[in-house]
């Protein structure tokens, strides 16, 4: 039996969401705006509904300028809701890539299946550019935790934005 379960988390393969099979802009140019994202397994929406406003909580996608790698982020630009990814299994680790504004803080949880929260990474500001033409950096945070069954970031102020590049993690062990 113990052996089997060692044989299964050698052999867990990373799970890496990337989002680049997402639609950064519709037909009409407006924002491809949607209530959730699910990307192998992973299921990504705000954490919460609006509290400000009666509007629809809604998750986005930007394109990193520089590489044209797609990222996602709250569509919520007048309030700050974090984004909620489920995860289709449990995980010991997720590390979550990010860009974002300039200085745009950035925070990572890891939540167990009940919400409490396991671990927490966070980044005051985003690495700034060395120059003003230079692309907005990528930078990865890590969280840790026995069963995450969730993670959340958040971080932007009103009228910033940090989105996530790519969710990587390995299945943890039955």
């Amino acid at each position: 039996m113990v052996a089997a379960l060692v044989l299964a988390w050698v052999a867990a393969e990373p799970v890496v969401v990337d989002f680049e099979g997402a639609t950064v802009y519709l037909a009409n140019d407006k924002a491809n705006r949607l209530e959730q994202w699910v990307e192998k397994g992973v299921t990504f929406r705000l954490a919460h509904a609006p509290r400000q406003s009666k509007a629809k909580g809604l998750v986005m996608f930007f394109e990193h300028l520089a590489t044209g790698r797609k990222g996602i982020a709250s569509a919520m630009a007048l309030e700050a809701i974090p984004v909620l990814a489920t995860l289709p299994v449990m995980a010991d680790s997720v590390t979550v890539s990010f860009w974002g504004s300039t200085g745009v803080p950035a925070v990572l949880e890891a939540l167990d299946a009940e919400g409490k929260v396991l671990d927490r990474a966070s980044v005051a500001a985003a690495p700034a550019r060395q120059n003003p033409g230079d692309p907005a950096p990528v930078f990865a945070l890590t969280v840790k935790g026995a069963r995450i069954a969730r993670i959340q970031f958040s971080g932007p102020r009103p009228g910033e934005y940090l989105a996530a590049d790519e969710v990587r993690f390995t299945p943890a062990p039955e």
